[in-house]
């Protein structure tokens, strides 16, 4: 179990070693874009992430999980080399489809591949915990990138924050071949010992997946919540720009949006601990975690990147635990299918949280765009209760 984690942990992590995040939004800005070209591009991601997530989910169920993580990384290194060679709005442009392909190739597949790896082992009840320290370790990464960014910056501007970036994506598709490929449990697999084609199963696959999506309440629900907190981790891509605002120089955003990276590191390795909260706790969770992100936009400077951070942080938790709970409830015949339903759920939402920053960017400051976005939080935490399936016991099957 303890080199199932590292692998896991280990491939997530170096994926999202990458200095560019902490400063990305600033090259678009300096290379002329203002908030609405910005906020257009990230329309853009998600629009074409949420197009290609649950096909590409259902392929997941039909073929090789780590042949779709190898072309994921590689679609990335593409995306971030496009924009370095390409630096103005459609090269940028061209980056966001191959990034929201290359994301919509991981999302589900590799919770998917860990799962039923997990399940194979007998060990499902482990998945929140070695998740969770995914996560940490994806945003541990974010961090130490993110602060990286700022040197590198010093010493050879974008192209050098960049070129890193990319050399760094080389290295994580080296680590998809460390993952382990457990046996999918799903009915494609049988339809695939009557010698049937790829096509037939990848129907047969997507089938399976939103039919037990419609036809499965707790599951939908669970979908729901699950895509929902993931939608509301939408904002950080304009934390660059909430600094700058605030009169930081370009060398301090990046450690100022590294503070929030912090929260998420914590509450992403918490997750094993909070796995077996209730719905009560999680809807104040998200209550609270809402009211700090709005007051620390509005108050700006380390206290206020601070405060963003641990209600970032306590997001990502109840994410992380939201997602763990869904794998739990669903059958597993189409897992990653189901999956990829919640990443394409949560993009749809997405384009609605960078559309109003569009809008509300003619009318109003960064501080004020983020305060008012997090306010339909609150809603959520209201409802959470009902839509978060009760935890299961250790080493029991679902009740159907």
């Amino acid at each position: 179990m303890t080199s199932l984690s590292a692998r896991v942990v280990a491939y997530a992590s170096v994926r999202e070693f990458v200095p560019l995040y902490g400063l990305y939004a600033l090259l678009f800005e300096d290379h002329g874009l203002d908030t609405r070209s910005i906020s257009s591009l990230f329309v853009l991601w998600s629009v074409v992430a949420f197009v290609s997530e649950v096909p590409s989910g259902a392929w997941a169920d039909t073929v090789s999980r780590r042949g779709l993580l190898f072309g994921s990384g590689a679609l990335l290194t593409a995306a971030f080399t496009m924009w370095l060679v390409w630096p103005g709005y459609w090269g940028f442009a061209l980056g966001f489809v191959l990034w929201g392909i290359s994301e919509s190739m991981k999302s589900g597949t590799f919770e998917a591949l860990v799962y039923d790896e997990l399940a194979a082992r007998g060990c499902e009840h482990r998945y929140a915990a070695i998740m969770g320290y995914a996560n940490a370790g994806e945003m541990t990464c974010v961090f130490v990138a993110i602060l990286t960014a700022a040197p590198l910056f010093e010493l050879g501007g974008y192209a050098l924050v960049g070129w890193v970036s990319v050399a760094i994506t080389v290295v994580d598709i080296a680590l998809v071949g460390t993952l382990p490929a457990a046996p999918k449990v799903e009915e494609a697999d049988e339809i695939a010992g009557r010698g049937d084609t790829v096509l037939v199963r990848y129907m047969s696959s997507l089938r399976a997946g939103t039919s037990e999506i419609r036809t499965d309440r707790v599951v939908r629900r669970s979908v729901v919540l699950a895509a929902a907190l993931l939608a509301c981790l939408a904002f950080d891509e304009y934390f660059a720009l909430l600094a700058r605002e605030s009169g930081a120089e370009t060398g301090l955003v990046p450690v100022l949006v590294a503070l929030t990276a912090v929260g998420q590191v914590v509450g992403a390795a918490t997750a094993g601990r909070t796995a077996t909260m209730s719905g009560r706790t999680m809807g104040a969770v998200v209550i609270v975690g809402s009211a700090l992100i709005a007051g620390g936009a509005l108050a700006g400077g380390i206290a206020g990147f601070t405060a963003i951070g641990v209600g970032y942080g306590a997001l990502h938790n109840t994410a992380i635990v939201a997602e763990a709970r869904l794998q739990d409830t669903m059958s597993g015949r189409a897992r990653a299918t189901v999956s990829s339903v919640v990443g394409l759920t949560s993009e749809v939402l997405s384009v609605a949280v960078f559309a109003a920053y569009a809008i509300g960017s003619l009318w109003l400051p960064m501080a004020a765009l983020v305060a008012v976005t997090v306010l339909p939080l609150v809603g959520l935490g209201v409802v959470a209760p009902r839509l978060l399936p009760a935890a299961r016991p250790a080493g029991t099957e679902r009740e159907r």
